[in-house]
């Protein structure tokens, strides 16, 4: 996969799942096809997963299973689960059950991390934030998470020190720059989620 032969250590994609209950690898919750007024989108989960299969986006590109990807990733980096679909907690902890990949989850919606980590409790997760919390260390110890995924204009030492007393990680989403790179790693951050995956791993820290 490209992000490996970039030199990503890790992975993170969104999911969703078709009416018929396969789990996509997708950042929206609907497919779009054509441009301009001639384009259209359909809800992933009002479609058949045969639908869906046929359904070419950008450059001829589909939509992959989540099967499909653990697959083509197999055993080594990690895989983080962000679930975005709707009650779908345990499609995607079958998936995840059913392969050899190294998987982690995480949401937005911290209710799904908790349900996650019922139907699964040995899986890692982690709980996203847009927000900067007065007690960061709060979200990790209500869902049973481990790591806090934090928005990056949103970090400092405060944060990344509460987090660690707990043991927790903090992963940061998504700087993309060289300044900020030296700035997070600075203030000791565990991972940093960015768009410029070769500039990262290559960078001279």
């Amino acid at each position: 996969m490209k992000a490996l032969e970039l030199g990503a250590d890790a992975i993170e994609l969104d999911v969703h799942a078709t009416r018929d209950g396969v789990v996509v690898v997708h950042h929206d919750a609907a497919v779009e096809r054509g441009h301009g007024s001639g384009s259209a989108k359909w809800a992933i989960a009002d479609l058949e997963s045969s639908e869906l299969r046929h359904m070419l986006l950008a450059d001829d590109i589909g939509v992959p299973t989540l099967a499909e990807v653990l697959d083509a990733v197999g055993i080594g980096p990690r895989v983080y689960v962000e679930i975005k679909g709707t009650n779908i907690e345990p499609l995607v902890a079958r998936c995840i059950r059913e392969s050899n990949a190294d998987c982690a989850v995480h949401s937005f919606d911290h209710r799904i991390v908790v349900k996650i980590k019922e139907i699964f409790p040995a899986i890692r997760t982690g709980v996203l934030e847009v927000a900067r919390p007065i007690d960061p260390l709060a979200s990790l110890v209500e869902t049973g998470a481990q790591d806090l995924w934090q928005e990056r204009t949103l970090v400092d030492e405060d944060l990344v020190r509460r987090i660690h007393s707990g043991n927790g990680r903090v992963v940061v989403w998504t700087s993309n720059d060289h300044l900020e790179w030296k700035m997070l790693r600075a203030l000791g951050v565990d991972g940093i989620c960015t768009d410029r995956i070769g500039e990262l791993a290559a960078f001279d820290w």
